[in-house]
């Protein structure tokens, strides 16, 4: 019991000088370091197949293809009977609804389908799978102190990050693990003070182009801890 407590007096006060000792962007650069050590991913071209599980609800089956010198995004979402495809080839977007381009109007709101969504995908995969690389992205303001935090009996390094009005107004918080600096959960607030918003488990990691990627992401609501759903990536 003894030499417990004296392990974890040890690691306490080791994790507490680093977060001491570090600044945001210097805490950003090492969990860079580990998670994309070549520097890959500005020159990323790949394939993501993810698999969303939803509680009571059917799988969704999704391919993405990304080429980020190319400017170039696809998707393809498989969920029950209905398959839809985004294309997005720099100013460039094209729609199929189960393989055809040719849907009528209300067909095109029943399903959601328009380059505004497109866009969204385009942005929402990049950054979720670019992470934390994409936090160097311009707009993005890294917040200089590094606090750490408990999360579900874990020790971890804190970096908080909000965004210039222009991009978002959302406050996001990533946990990164202080020996690996290897991003383990992130949590987002559209109001901190309201406790909305939801984190993110981090689990496992799949190599792809020789960056580290978090093969399973958990979705949890702050505010109750509800699962809402989980992406596995294949």
């Amino acid at each position: 019991m003894k030499h417990s407590l004296l392990y974890l007096s040890i690691f306490i006060f080791s994790t507490t000088s680093l977060c001491q000792e570090l600044t945001g962007i210097e805490l950003l650069e090492k969990a860079i370091s580990y998670h994309d050590p070549n520097g890959n991913w500005n020159t990323f071209k790949g394939t993501l197949k993810v698999t969303m599980e939803t509680p009571d609800k059917s799988n969704r089956e999704t391919e993405i293809k990304i080429n980020l010198p190319e400017e170039y995004f696809y998707s393809k979402a498989i969920k029950d009977s209905v398959t839809t495809e985004y294309i997005l080839e720099k100013d460039n977007c094209k729609i199929l609804l189960n393989g055809k381009a040719d849907f009528s109007e209300e067909t095109a709101k029943k399903h959601r389908l328009n380059c505004k969504r497109a866009t969204m995908y385009k942005n929402y995969y990049t950054y979720l799978y670019g992470l934390p690389m994409k936090l160097k992205d311009p707009g993005t303001i890294i917040h200089e102190k590094v606090t750490t935090k408990t999360f579900q009996g874990k020790e971890f390094l804190l970096l908080k990050i909000t965004y210039k009005e222009t991009v978002g107004g959302d406050t996001w918080y990533f946990y990164f693990n202080p020996e690996t600096f290897a991003m383990e959960v992130y949590q987002f607030f559209h109001e901190e003070a309201k406790n909305d918003g939801e984190y993110i488990l981090l689990s496992e990691i799949e190599i792809i182009h020789g960056i580290k990627m978090p093969k399973i992401r958990a979705w949890y609501t702050n505010k109750d801890n509800q699962l809402l759903g989980t992406d596995n990536l294949k």
